[in-house]
């Protein structure tokens, strides 16, 4: 029997364990299927992390380390090599690593800190050619900055995600040639600060509105051919281009580990196919909280810090029998947002504002995003520019939510000026 089980160790897991572990409780568990603790922060070994956490410009394994220390000064306890195998709605657990077999753990309160993966190929209609040299970016990450090799020297990155554009800086640092990106969109996935930092700055070509078309070599890839895109998808006659290559980087898009939740009856969102968590994490499963990745993918790890904290204190709270207002406020999006996090606000149980995040559908200028509270307009804020790889935030005031009371819905839409 725990208190409180935390599945999971990259940084959402360990920020939730130390956030738990400062409340006091210290019958808690760790729970990570890697041979580290620290998850993709540790082949994440550009900098930029820990900025608004720490002050300090850190690089990702870094940013993990200050956590892990941090939790061995607490004395968490935690298990490695160790996958969680199933979950119920009564905080029951079954894992299984090689040193223990099969574990059994009872929990009163649980905190998934799953995280999320890299979107299959199979998922992506690429043509049949099954050549070696296909990775995801995840995987070719892994390779360079944590098992020191080289997947490829010539490289197209299909894909515009946040990990694609850094990717492509990371080949050229070490030596690669990447030929073109290739997004099938008018625009990138990824966040501004990237497309500048990793694409514009290193003078990558970017082939917009571009598809691959054909997959060239039997034994390795030897080259693809990509062609422009119509309004509706679809290949244009015109306009197709041969790039010799060895090495494909499919940068398509991450997705929640919701497998787990599932299994719990927890809701998950359609939007995001992450948890369902109102604002202070906790899930639609009694005694379940859900932070970090797992929950919708985030721009920052500082970010995912924040918010994990958050679902430890509250876990602590849970265990310590502090009750919280079970009526919730459901957060609603309009037509042009692709999702809002979170999905409830508790009522009852507000005494802070609330920070609401969310992402647009496209590329938004001279737009204003608009609150509205059960139909009628309550705020607005201008915004110059949103762009689809950009996380978007907006903060509802105390005054507001205290007047939400005895509503049922809060929309979040954009409008333009």
């Amino acid at each position: 029997m725990y208190d409180i089980v935390i599945i999971g160790g990259g940084p959402a897991g360990l920020a939730a364990a130390v956030a738990v572990a400062e409340e006091g409780i210290d019958n808690i568990i760790i729970l990570e299927r890697e041979d580290a603790l620290g998850g993709t922060l540790r082949q994440s070994v550009h900098n930029g992390y820990g900025l608004e956490r720490f002050k300090e410009d850190l690089t990702g394994p870094e940013y993990a380390e200050r956590f892990i220390d941090a939790i061995k000064n607490y004395s968490v306890e935690y298990k490695l090599k160790t996958t969680v195998l199933e979950v119920n709605d009564k905080k029951e657990i079954i894992a299984v690593n090689g040193e223990d077999g099969i574990i059994k753990l009872q929990a009163k309160a649980i905190i998934m800190a799953t995280g999320c993966r890299e979107v299959p190929r199979t998922t992506i209609n690429l043509s049949e050619a099954q050549p070696a040299g296909i990775f995801t970016a995840g995987s070719a990450q892994k390779f360079i900055n944590q098992d020191g090799y080289m997947p490829g020297k010539e490289i197209v990155i299909y894909g515009s995600t946040d990990l694609g554009l850094i990717m492509a800086r990371r080949f050229i640092m070490e030596g690669g040639k990447v030929h073109a990106l290739v997004e099938p969109l008018s625009y990138c996935k990824g966040s501004r600060k990237n497309v500048i930092q990793c694409i514009s700055d290193f003078h990558i070509p970017l082939k917009l509105e571009h598809n691959i078309k054909y997959v060239h070599g039997k034994d390795r890839v030897e080259g693809v051919t990509i062609a422009p895109l119509d309004a509706q998808g679809n290949f244009l006659d015109q306009g197709e281009e041969f790039i010799g290559c060895n090495t494909i980087v499919l940068a398509v898009g991450l997705t929640p580990e919701n497998e787990l939740f599932k299994q719990c009856g927890m809701k998950i969102s359609p939007d995001t196919g992450g948890a369902e968590v109102d604002e202070n994490m906790r899930s639609s499963v009694e005694g379940i909280f859900v932070c970090g990745n797992a929950v919708h993918y985030h721009d920052s790890v500082d970010d995912i810090t924040k918010e994990s904290e958050r679902a430890g204190k509250k876990a602590a709270d849970y265990v310590k029998g502090f009750e919280d207002g079970k009526e919730k406020i459901q957060i609603l999006k309009g037509p042009a947002i692709r999702y809002v996090v979170p999905s409830y606000i508790s009522k009852g149980n507000i005494d802070n504002s609330v920070e609401l995040s969310f992402r647009v559908d496209s590329v938004y200028e001279h737009h204003k995003v608009c609150v509205y509270v059960d139909g009628v307009r309550e705020m607005c804020i201008s915004k110059k520019i949103m762009n689809y790889g950009d996380l978007e935030k907006i903060t509802i005031p105390v005054a507001l939510l205290e007047r939400c009371q005895d509503s049922k819905s809060i929309t979040v839409t954009i409008e333009k000026e």
